[in-house]
């Protein structure tokens, strides 16, 4: 049976205060709660801090570069992500691609990175409006998930988790029904299947990321084949964040 795993992005947000506010109360739901593991990526300037502090939960990073060290001013290597307490990594974010021109063929070698470092990659993978109204996402989303994974040994996959995040629903408050949500989950198992086999797709890990909050969570999670959230927004606020992962719990 695979265990949900609610994870807050913070994206460019947060601060030392908020930090204290929070670690305490999910220290409490996580051990409380061992069915659920809760995840927060908080800016990496907070990392430290954070896992410090992080006794129950795990602390990741938003974005990794996929070498080891080297001329890559303002980029942090995997190694240094684990030096500083992280255990998870969000790869292949849509705004990162959107914004930043991250392709396919860089997310690849970010995931690969992250993989054999023993860091656990969250792929994130999802199609804009118009892709989805031109009946366009299944394609698009079966070329970031092969794409992604296309560097990655079997070994590799107990490192990695899959995030489908519907570009039109993240931060738009619009957020999938939970039937599209789940035709996009069980049709990415099918793709993954593809590639390593039936074991491999009924084992990983696939969250739903798009506009995530405390009154959707439950029905969204409830899914087969959804094993809980890429949070946004919502996981900044400490009462909102408790209830979705409480969600979570089976």
């Amino acid at each position: 049976m695979r265990t949900a795993l609610v994870a807050g992005n913070w994206k460019m947000n947060g601060t030392s205060t908020l930090i204290e506010e929070m670690v305490p109360s999910l220290n409490a739901f996580a051990k409380e709660n061992p069915s659920v593991d809760v995840l927060l990526c908080p800016p990496a300037v907070f990392l430290n801090d954070m896992a410090r502090s992080a006794e129950q939960f795990s602390v990741g990073a938003q974005n990794a570069h996929y070498e080891a060290s080297g001329a890559f001013t303002g980029e942090l290597s995997v190694s240094m992500l684990k030096s500083a307490g992280c255990s998870f990594v969000i790869l292949g974010h849509s705004e990162r691609r959107a914004l930043f021109g991250e392709t396919d063929e860089l997310i690849s070698k970010k995931v690969l990175a992250a993989c054999e470092s023993g860091l656990t990659a969250i792929l994130c993978v999802g199609e804009t409006l118009e892709e989805r109204e031109s009946n366009a996402h299944f394609d698009v989303i079966r070329t970031q998930v092969v794409e992604g994974v296309s560097k990655l040994s079997p070994d590799h996959w107990s490192n990695l988790v899959i995030a489908y995040a519907p570009v039109w629903a993240i931060g738009t408050g619009k957020t999938a029904s939970p039937e599209q949500a789940q035709e996009i989950h069980a049709f990415i198992r099918g793709v993954v299947s593809e590639q390593v086999g039936s074991q491999v797709s009924d084992t990983v890990k696939v969250l739903y990321g798009g506009s995530v909050n405390a009154a959707n969570a439950q029905e969204l999670f409830a899914q087969n084949d959804i094993d809980g959230g890429l949070v946004g927004g919502a996981s900044l606020k400490k009462d909102d964040f408790l209830t979705i992962c409480a969600a979570a719990v089976k």
